[in-house]
């Protein structure tokens, strides 16, 4: 992708080719190193950030120092949003997983962007009700699930959405256990004890670049009993 270019940004698919250009006029880029902080939880800055390349992850740390995981970035994706709307501190910190190349807009021009093209105001109503749901399943999750099925149900929430006909879906790239575990709330231990069992029951089948879930329809029948009881 060229340099100082927002045509792969999916929150700006369909925008017409001189608002895109305009934007991306209006936009500061950097490139950030991998691991190195993008975002400070409880900062002041409320500029957006655009991904050209690379991976970074939201998180936040308990009073002990574990890391915990709400999401994932990659390519085209974009975050920071909600400071740059409501003018409140930030949520959570973002950090590099990768080098990362990030275009950065102003929050004036973000909702100059939102405000004045109604398909990006869509999308990014459709964003922010998607991680309303996710949030409120998670939640849900750790007040009534085990630490196994809470395992269980992130592996669900992960092949989501990849799902073949033949009722297999894929997980790729292998999510790291300690990932896995600072979404969860559990330890690392913990999620390779059950990502094993799993594997011995013939539900997952790990191949060289991602992990097969074997029957779909039997896992989200595990996870949906487990929150039912």
């Amino acid at each position: 992708m060229a340099e100082h270019c927002l045509a792969g940004v999916g929150l700006l698919q369909g925008l017409d080719e001189h608002s895109r250009r305009e934007l991306e006029l209006r936009c500061r880029w950097l490139r950030v190193h991998a691991h190195e902080q993008i975002i400070d939880r409880e900062s002041d800055s409320r500029d957006v950030y655009f991904i050209v390349s690379g991976r970074a992850r939201v998180v936040n740390y308990s009073l002990s120092g574990r890391e915990i995981t709400f999401d994932e970035f990659g390519p085209g994706d974009y975050f920071g949003e909600l400071a740059a709307i409501d003018g409140q501190p930030r949520s959570a910190n973002v950090v590099a997983l990768t080098d990362v190349y990030l275009a950065k807009a102003a929050p004036q021009t973000f909702i100059s962007l939102v405000t004045s093209h109604p398909t990006v105001c869509e999308r990014v109503l459709e964003s922010m009700a998607r991680v309303v749901r996710t949030s409120s399943e998670r939640i849900m999750d750790l007040s009534t699930l085990g630490a196994n099925n809470r395992v269980f149900a992130e592996i669900l929430r992960l092949a989501r959405g990849t799902e073949a006909d033949d009722g297999t879906a894929t997980i790729k790239p292998i999510p790291l256990h300690s990932d896995v575990a600072s979404r969860v709330s559990t330890t690392r231990e913990t999620v390779a004890r059950v990502f094993g069992d799993l594997t011995r029951r013939g539900l997952l089948e790990r191949q060289k670049d991602r992990i097969v879930v074997r029957d779909m329809e039997e896992l989200e029948e595990m996870v949906d009993q487990f929150r039912h009881e």
